[in-house]
């Protein structure tokens, strides 16, 4: 069986994410979505549990996907998932080196472990979770760029108190 893990901090998942994934459902039998916390990044916008059940609602429609959260090195979960091959998305060639270096960086520590890079499609390549928080810290809409569930949720977050 092609197993792939496919980590992310998806804070919030976009449409560029369900992008990749959909593609990548076409090329393995199993993808398991891995939510992990980035702690190199600020304050959450969503609790990990919360970005799991998201992905869960927004990914119920691809039939090879397992959505999962964890916490530590990621060649140690890869390993605990019983798969071999990280998929990263790409945006820019800034995306290449930030994951090209994270790729060798899971190779020294694991050489057995492969990392492959998939393409965002163009209508996606300039779309990031950073980015749809900047347009929500301004008061922007996201509606084209997030799953409508996502929305929902972002909706209902920026309600509370």
């Amino acid at each position: 069986m092609r197993k792939v893990i496919c980590p992310g901090s998806f804070d919030p998942v976009t449409n560029g994410h369900l992008d990749i994934f959909q593609r990548a459902s076409e090329m393995f039998d199993e993808i398991v979505v891995a939510v992990f916390h980035n702690p190199n990044k600020e304050k959450a916008m969503f609790s990990m549990q919360e970005r799991v059940d998201m992905l869960q609602e927004c990914t119920r429609d691809i039939a090879n996907i397992k959505v999962d959260a964890f916490t530590g090195l990621l060649h140690e979960y890869v390993r605990g998932q019983n798969a071999n091959v990280v998929l990263r998305g790409l945006r820019a060639l800034t995306d290449f080196e930030y994951e090209f270096q994270r790729a060798l960086m899971i190779k020294k520590l694991d050489p057995d472990i492969e990392t492959i890079f998939m393409m965002t499609g163009t209508d996606y390549s300039f779309l990031s979770s950073t980015g749809v928080r900047e347009i929500l810290a301004f008061g922007g809409c996201v509606s084209e760029l997030v799953p409508e569930c996502v929305e929902k949720k972002i909706k209902e977050k920026q309600v509370q108190p």
